[in-house]
């Protein structure tokens, strides 16, 4: 037996994700699909959920810890394959902002 979920977003929102599933290989469905099989895995989200700050500056000076830490999450992004080229972010903010 299997169930149907239904939800609504943007029709911006739903381009881009079904153009970033597909150059990933996959559909927005299974992408859902994975997503829900990931968090029943590990029992919870498949990814940090936060609540950001709204005093947080992003240009406030780091603490050493902080810097080691986000260098060591940044890695760990990397080795798992989770990044993007240079030249791929460079295109995306030409076809963003017309630069």
């Amino acid at each position: 037996m299997s169930s149907t979920i239904q939800i609504r977003v943007d029709d911006e929102l739903k381009e881009k994700s079904d153009e970033l599933f597909k150059e990933l290989g996959t559909d927005t469905t299974t992408a859902i699909r994975m997503f829900l099989t990931q968090a029943v895995s590990i029992g919870g989200f498949p990814f940090e959920i936060k609540k950001l700050q709204s005093h947080s500056d992003p240009f406030r000076p780091m603490t050493y810890e902080e810097m080691y830490e986000e260098i060591n999450r940044a890695k760990q992004m990397a080795d798992d394959g989770k990044y993007r080229s240079a030249e791929a972010v460079a295109e995306d903010l030409k076809n963003k902002y017309g630069f």
